[in-house]
C-alpha cells in the first residue's frame, strides 16, 4: 500500500468519535498538568501567561494520543 493511502487511512481512524473523545480527555488531563508544571507561578499570579505554550501543552498530548490510538487500531485490522 502507498504511503499516502496509509496516511489517509490513519487520519480517518484518528478522526473517529471514540478516538477523538478519548484523546480530548487525555489532552485535558496531561495538558493541565503540563501547564501547571511549566507556568504555575504565572497562572497563580494571573500575569504573563505564555498563551502559545499553553495551547501547545494541550495540542501535543492530543496529537500523541490520537496517533497512538489510530496506529494501534490500524495494526489490529
Amino acid at each position: 500500500m502507498g504511503k499516502v493511502y496509509m496516511f489517509l487511512k490513519l487520519l480517518s481512524i484518528a478522526c473517529t468519535k471514540l478516538i477523538v473523545i478519548n484523546s480530548l480527555k487525555i489532552a485535558f488531563f496531561v495538558g493541565t498538568l503540563l501547564n501547571f508544571i511549566n507556568q504555575a507561578e504565572q497562572i497563580l499570579a494571573y500575569s504573563g501567561i505564555n498563551w502559545l505554550e499553553l495551547f501547545l501543552n494541550y495540542l501535543i498530548p492530543y496529537c500523541v494520543a490520537s496517533y497512538s490510538a489510530a496506529k494501534n487500531q490500524l495494526t489490529q485490522t
